[in-house]
């Protein structure tokens, strides 16, 4: 007769980001293979069971899930010494008790979304070229930093010199993610695609 396997206790704690608004929560648990990104109570109560609960808190403004972490932005009022341990043994026990976390086919409706949203910008044969420099730049360099700080950044267009990314997570409504854009991804982009003039952001 098999044994039954042992999972290891759930382990959280939390880290610090760039945005003083937001904080991310870390578990030895995979949560979410991709990004969840929810800005409204709406689009939660759609997809993720665990985003509605986390609304349901007062001083919760909007939840990122990726991965092995969730990033939960705070209403200003509220300060986290007040509040984050309560989210900490609230997250803990959710994942303990294994409840779903987004609901079956999400991934493939913000794919959908995602396409509308891409459907368009119609590029020429050279330009398409360069988009696909400026996302593979994206892919390697800027997103494993961005997600380190709890966030999430996300190509949208190229157009005339000018490249438009979509941020999420804590890095949406950031007060230095708009230093690290100009100094840091706009920087590194026009050094390695010279047809890159400037960087824009549109929170996600």
């Amino acid at each position: 007769m098999e044994q039954p396997t042992m999972q290891s206790p759930v382990m959280l704690y939390t880290e610090k980001t760039p945005n003083p608004e937001s904080l991310k929560f870390v578990t030895n648990r995979m949560l979410y293979r991709g990004t969840a990104d929810f800005r409204e109570e709406e689009l939660a109560r759609e997809w993720s069971p665990l985003g509605t609960a986390l609304f349901e808190l007062p001083y919760v403004k909007g939840v990122y899930i990726c991965n092995n972490f969730v990033t939960v932005t705070k209403e200003f009022n509220y300060s986290w010494e007040d509040i984050m341990l309560k989210i900490k043994d609230f997250l803990k026990k959710y994942v303990e008790e294994g409840k779903e976390v987004l609901r079956d086919g999400f991934e493939a409706a913000m794919q959908e979304l995602e396409a509308e949203r891409g459907a368009s910008y119609e590029y020429s044969e050279e330009e398409a070229e360069i988009v696909q420099k400026i996302k593979d730049l994206i892919e390697t360099y800027v997103k494993p930093a961005v997600e380190m700080d709890g966030g999430n950044i996300e190509f949208k267009s190229f157009h005339q010199g000018t490249v438009k990314v979509i941020l999420q997570g804590s890095c949406s409504g950031c007060p230095s993610s708009t230093v690290t854009l100009k100094a840091g991804i706009e920087g590194m982009l026009k050094r390695m695609v010279p047809e890159v003039e400037e960087v824009e952001a549109e929170m996600g």
